[in-house]
């Protein structure tokens, strides 16, 4: 997977951000096991996976607050 911008990011659903985080959370998990099993393939994937997980949890939060704002 290439690195997501967070403009890509911004013209997500919530539900379409909530999909893609639990996706990157089960290959964070895999990379840990991999890690631990020392069968890494790609070593800067972790950190990759690592902050699109910010990104995506950044643009949910900006998200959320500006539908409060809106309320």
């Amino acid at each position: 997977m290439a690195i997501v911008k967070a403009e890509a990011l911004r013209a997500k659903t919530p539900d379409e951000l909530k999909t893609q985080l639990i996706d990157l959370k089960k290959e964070q998990f895999n990379l840990r096991f991999q890690a631990a099993g020392g069968q890494v393939e790609n070593p800067t994937r972790a950190k990759i996976v690592r902050r699109e997980i910010a990104r995506i949890k950044t643009v949910l939060g900006q998200k959320a607050s500006s539908e409060n704002a809106a309320k």
